[in-house]
């Protein structure tokens, strides 16, 4: 193989290949993919994971949230981090594991989607999204044997089928599409249990950001990996809105009026076994 000038890019950069750009790192330089990289001996140390994620679907698009809290340990590892990102224009992607690699893998994964863009002039489908996420957490299953696993949830809205489209994995990469509502990380069972409880046809945006805000307060409420609404601090979960106009984060403001009705709902309820959520009726 003939060497570039030092002027200019190497060959592999400029030569015609595939429109997945994890697999251009893998064949020029393995060691830039997140489990590519071989572990030092010794034990693995706490590290900083993020904990809970869930997302529902709504007539014409998804939600997703995810809680603020990062722990390593018993300790609170950070009580801001980010875990729900705009992973293209019509889907967004949530992270429970090793936090580091997690956030590692997003951006690789947005990388991934940007690069098919730019080569094939379109959008790749939902399907075929999910299924270029599920190859790079397959990646990582090495890793994931080692003890630093990353297990995300992507959602977004299909804009050849109209409507919002949910999918979760394995640590080995498996994807799987569910239906209506998901959630994984350590507070996954209790929020599961808040979805199934909130969740019904028909609901639209708003009631499906009052639902996720929901089913996080109940998952904090039982599992102390998971952060729920800090009033003292404003710190309130990060809530995306998918659907035909795209990817949009609600804003603290409208937030913060969801977190205070969640709040009064819950005086004198803290079980919430009954709560009022607007675009369908109350759920019981």
């Amino acid at each position: 193989m003939t060497s570039s000038p030092p002027s200019r890019l190497p060959d592999a950069f400029v030569a015609a290949g595939s429109s997945s750009f994890s697999e251009f790192l893998s064949s020029h330089d393995p060691s830039l993919l997140p489990g590519g990289r071989a572990l030092p001996p010794g034990a693995v140390p706490d590290l900083p994971h993020g904990t809970t994620i869930v997302a529902v679907e709504f007539d014409g698009g998804v939600v997703m949230a995810g809680d603020r809290r990062a722990t390593a340990g018993s300790m609170i590892a950070h009580r801001e981090i980010q875990k729900v990102y705009a992973a293209d224009d019509y889907s967004c992607v949530g992270i429970a594991g090793t936090a580091g690699l997690a956030i590692e893998l997003v951006r690789l994964f947005q990388v991934e989607l940007e690069h098919y863009e730019k080569l094939e002039g379109t959008l790749l489908s939902m399907e075929g999204k999910a299924n270029r996420l599920a190859t790079m957490v397959r990646g990582n299953l090495g890793l994931a044997m080692q003890g630093l696993t990353v297990v995300p949830l992507f959602a977004g809205y299909d804009v050849r089928a109209g409507r919002g489209r949910i999918y979760s994995y394995d640590p080995a990469g498996g994807c799987y599409a569910e239906r209506d509502h998901h959630s994984v990380g350590s507070g996954s069972l209790f929020a599961r249990g808040s979805l199934k409880k909130l969740w019904r046809p028909g609901l639209d945006a708003d009631g499906a950001v009052r639902v996720v805000v929901e089913a996080l307060y109940d998952a904090a409420d039982d599992d102390s990996a998971t952060g729920g609404p800090d009033v003292e601090r404003r710190i309130w979960p990060v809530v995306a809105v998918v659907d035909a106009e795209g990817y949009r984060r609600v804003g603290d403001d409208a937030l913060g009026d969801v977190v205070e009705r969640v709040l009064a709902g819950r005086r004198g309820d803290p079980g919430g076994a009954s709560t009022d959520v607007p675009g369908g009726g109350a759920a019981r």
